[in-house]
């Protein structure tokens, strides 16, 4: 029986998650916060893990794609058919531990047994509903995040561009209400590393020139300063120019740097006097994969508007906008909408997953997790000349290479553990399911260390 006929017979037990650390091979270590997993022994021979042949079924699927769908994604040599807590298996029955988390996504892991029933009672109760009537779990939902939230209201989207999307037009929509006489600031400041979506607005906003330069012209008036560098962004948002200052309190995509607190206080030192609005998109690093619920509470600085979406409902899909009363108040019926954003089904589900998350000892295990993890992955990949820095907080960990991260990530998944890059693609980004455990980290953990000489290999 292989491992996927295993998993359909028995439903395994849910897992538990950690992660993160800090390295550089000829100086003393710095630990962050890391996590850890438990998960079967690890595999004896990594890197000596044979290349995965795709079954006839698989590669039909893999040319379908390939004949039937845009071709916007570099895919993995993997067709997923099942999950269960922090495993996934694959078309040919492969089994493999899940450290991406559908990139961050799935806190709970897979099939969740509250938050299937959950969505299961939900679809055979209510699906949709236009957004012209009132539904009870979007409506609790908004509640739930509200009370646990600096906020006063919420805004339902479906994704987390939309979500800054939103944020986008609130805050030019704030700026005129706040400057009747027309001189309201239309401007916008991000930072570089950033990454906010893929749709025009927020586009704008992201500073990877590869994704923005293929669909010139973007909305204009955004400036990038320097991530961590407050006296840029002071110079900047003092030019009065500027509504709305987007920023990731731990930015995932741009390599997983952490902001400090000097430089969110310094940002909302000067948006408060210059009129403009501060934006925290936790879209990865928010709802519990800090250790904190809301990444920016680690480093007690507030902002006007919050950004939210990729583990809020499980898996499905939403994206939300936290903003104060006093943004507000200047949206009027009309100003923005949405078909599908706030769905009875979406909000039920995201209602299970934070209950989930907030209940008691969880974030802080998954600070002790992470931690553990960190700490874990400076020992063994220690005196690895490719390995410049392991950083993060919580369960969003990099590690930081010299070189390209593909070979490494191949390696990998061909030993049964699927990883992400992030940065300029020389950082493996571990963002596993918040419920991972300890063995299963200290699984990923070995077999990152024994899947390293792949990368030898590339530069030979």
């Amino acid at each position: 029986m292989n491992s996927l006929q295993s998993f359909l017979a028995v439903k395994p037990a849910a897992a538990g998650c950690l992660g993160g650390v800090r390295l550089r091979p000829s100086r003393p270590r710095r630990v962050s916060a890391c996590l850890a997993t438990p998960t079967p022994p690890p595999p004896t021979s990594a890197p000596a893990a044979a290349r995965r042949e795709l079954s006839a079924a698989s590669r039909a699927v893999v040319e379908d794609e390939a004949k039937y769908i845009v071709g916007t994604y570099k895919r993995s040599r993997v067709v997923l058919v099942a999950g269960r807590g922090c495993k996934l298996y694959d078309a040919d029955g492969r089994e493999y531990l899940d450290m991406a988390a559908g990139i961050a996504v799935n806190a709970l892991g897979h099939a969740d047994p509250d938050w299937v029933a959950t969505v299961a009672a939900q679809a055979d109760t209510l699906v949709h509903a236009s957004n012209v009537q009132y539904t009870v779990p979007q409506v609790a939902l908004a509640k739930h995040l509200v009370e646990a939230s600096f906020a006063d209201r919420a805004f339902f989207a479906n994704t987390g561009t939309e979500a800054n999307e939103a944020a986008i037009k609130f805050a030019r929509k704030y700026q005129r209400v706040a400057h009747p006489g027309g001189d309201a600031p239309t401007e916008f400041m991000s930072f570089t590393n950033c990454f906010h979506g893929r749709t025009m607005g927020s586009l704008a906003l992201t500073s990877k020139v590869q994704y923005r330069e293929p669909f010139a012209p973007v909305m204009p008036g955004a400036t990038f300063a320097e991530y961590g560098n407050l006296e840029e962004a002071k110079k900047v948002i003092r030019s009065g120019k500027i509504a709305a200052v987007f920023v990731e309190p731990v930015q995932g995509e741009g390599g997983i740097h952490s902001a400090t607190k000097e430089f969110l206080q310094g940002l909302r030192d000067a948006c408060d006097e210059a009129g403009a609005l501060l934006v925290f998109d936790e879209v990865q690093c928010g709802l519990g994969r800090t250790g904190f619920l809301w990444a920016h509470e680690a480093y007690g600085v507030v902002p006007d508007m919050m950004t939210l979406a990729k583990p809020l409902a499980g898996g499905l899909p939403i994206g939300v906008v936290l903003v104060t009363e006093k943004v507000a108040s200047a949206i009027n019926y009309g100003d923005h909408g949405t078909t599908f954003g706030g769905g009875p089904l979406v909000c039920q589900a995201a209602l299970t997953t934070l209950d989930k998350i907030q209940k008691p000892g969880f974030l802080a295990e998954v600070a002790k997790k992470g931690e553990n993890f960190k700490q874990l992955l400076s020992t063994k990949l220690s005196g690895n000349a490719h390995v410049k820095e392991i950083r993060g907080i919580g369960l969003i960990v990099g590690i930081e290479l010299d070189v390209p991260a593909g070979p490494l990530v191949d390696a990998c998944l061909d030993a049964g553990v699927i990883v992400l890059t992030a940065g300029k693609g020389n950082v493996v980004r571990l963002v596993p399911p918040l419920i991972i455990s300890e063995k299963e980290l200290e699984q990923a953990a070995e077999v990152i260390r024994d899947c390293l000489p792949a990368l030898d290999a590339s530069t030979s």
